[in-house]
């Protein structure tokens, strides 16, 4: 079975007017009971992360000024939320459940959260709508309870992976592969293991021929013990945030080869949301849903 984290507060009411759509978290969730993509006993509410856990990641600085609500507007600006105790609790929220969604696809090769890949979140700092990194803390949470050796970090998402670059810069256990926009946010890019940069409007031929060609590769010599893969959205053609052009069923066969694959070499993956700025908010749930009747279809 595939296991789905949700909760309610991952489409809190407090940013309904904001353009970051917290909406489509509640509305893709309906869309996948609705279809019948998944079966209602899929869904679990996921426990926050512990403290613990977010400190194998993030300074003992950051997160005590950010448990204490003490993090300035201008710090709060780069995040593009206001700081609220709601606020975290999603965000403690979200990141429990990628970890618990590990612990999961550990055993049963799959595991999906509705949102995630906050992968803006620095060591010491949130940006860009991220303030914990969710796929840097599970990561660390596994190792810790030395339950994986390596891991590896699928970033699709439009946008460069630059606060798990930074994390784990030093760190050979962990590979970061990101294919982003070129001229996309950020602006100043960290370094990953392998960034693939693309020019604006880059479409499905050239996208998906690129990804063929590095990720086998990068599974074969970096052997990871399970997968953290972003599948953001903001690829397709006329995202407001994104400057790539790939069509929706670019966007599925990017989604089903990477999945194809970690089922074809027994590779446990955790599949996080991402980014999605589409102008349609009902474009926006059909392309994120594609990536749940795949792993329907590939895992069961």
């Amino acid at each position: 079975m595939i296991k789905v984290a949700y909760k309610d507060n991952y489409s809190h009411s407090l940013w309904k007017n904001h353009p970051f759509p917290m909406e489509k978290y509640e509305l893709l969730r309906k869309q996948i009971q609705h279809q019948g993509i998944l079966e209602d006993n899929c869904f679990f509410e996921p426990e926050a992360i512990s403290v613990r856990d977010i400190l194998l990641c993030h300074t003992s600085d950051y997160w005590h000024r950010l448990e204490s609500l003490q993090i300035s507007d201008k710090e709060m600006k780069k995040v593009g939320f206001p700081l609220s105790q709601e606020l975290l609790d999603r965000e403690l929220d979200i990141t429990g459940g990628t970890f618990q969604l590990a612990l999961w696809a550990l055993e049963n090769a799959c595991g999906l959260n509705i949102a995630g890949g906050t992968h803006h979140a620095f060591s010491d700092h949130g940006e860009g709508y991220c303030l914990l990194n969710d796929h840097a803390i599970a990561i660390r949470a596994l190792q810790h309870r030395q339950m994986i050796e390596r891991a590896l970090i699928v970033d699709l998402d439009v946008h460069q992976g630059n606060g798990s670059a930074e994390i784990f810069e030093k760190d050979k256990s962990v590979f970061t592969f990101s294919m982003h926009g070129a001229r996309n946010y950020p602006t100043r890019k960290e370094k990953s293991d392998l960034d693939l940069a693309f020019e604006c409007e880059t479409g499905d031929e050239i996208y998906l021929n690129t990804l063929e060609e590095h990720l086998p590769r990068i599974i074969d010599e970096h052997q990871p013990d399970i997968i953290f893969y972003l599948a953001g959205v903001d690829v397709l053609e006329g995202d407001r945030f994104g400057r790539l052009s790939l069509s929706m069923q670019g966007v599925y066969n990017r989604d089903e080869y990477v999945l194809s694959l970690c089922k074809q070499l027994s590779i446990p993956i955790v599949i996080t949301m991402g980014g999605g700025y589409s102008r349609s908010l009902a474009k926006i749930i059909d392309a994120h849903s594609q990536v749940f009747r795949l792993a329907s279809k590939v895992f069961t």
